[in-house]
């Protein structure tokens, strides 16, 4: 199934300040996070983000909090799925009862938050997209384990360029001319 903009929601799992320079090629995971961010504008596609523990990870990264469309909620949590924060849950299933099924995940550990959230929202029901170069971890084998595990789960494994350019639909656009600059 292809993804669509008019059925996707963003979620963004703790790309958090003290977690950043320990995960595997962070800077590219963030790259893509921000690319995500400007089509997911572009586009119209909702986002959300969390935070695991900001006392202890401290808040989002500025790299991504500079780039969050208007009105983005950022939601702080305990428990390591997104789907174990009533408030999180509470915002998906809204969003999901407006016809948008399919989230796309990427973020902060590959192995941990975002296995769990996915497999956890997977089970409620929603398509779930994760993004292999928007999610890392402390190490490769992580992210190389937690992709095996999500694919066996039935989630899709996807990369920014297949999100973006699915959302976008077509090349003759303002939207496309907007974004394409993006890739080169």
């Amino acid at each position: 199934m292809l993804l669509s903009a008019n059925r996707s929601h963003l979620l963004v799992v703790d790309a958090q300040a003290r977690l950043m320079p320990a995960i595997h090629e962070g800077d590219a995971m963030l790259r893509n996070i921000g690319i995500l961010l400007q089509a997911a504008s572009r586009l119209g596609v909702p986002v959300t983000v969390t935070e695991q523990y900001p006392k202890g990870l401290g808040p989002t990264v500025e790299a991504v909090s500079e780039a969050l469309p208007a009105s983005t909620p950022v939601l702080s949590k305990t428990s390591f799925s997104s789907a174990g924060d009533p408030s999180i849950t509470e915002r998906v299933s809204l969003l999901r009862g407006e016809g948008r099924g399919q989230l796309v995940i990427c973020g902060a550990e590959a192995h941990i938050c975002v296995l769990q959230s996915a497999l956890a929202f997977k089970e409620m029901g929603l398509d779930v997209y994760v993004v292999a170069d928007g999610v890392s971890s402390r190490s490769l084998h992580s992210v190389q384990a937690a992709c095996a595990r999500l694919l066996h789960a039935g989630c899709h494994w996807v990369t920014t360029e297949m999100v973006a350019f699915e959302w976008m639909e077509r090349a003759a656009t303002e939207d496309f001319r907007a974004l394409a600059p993006l890739f080169r």
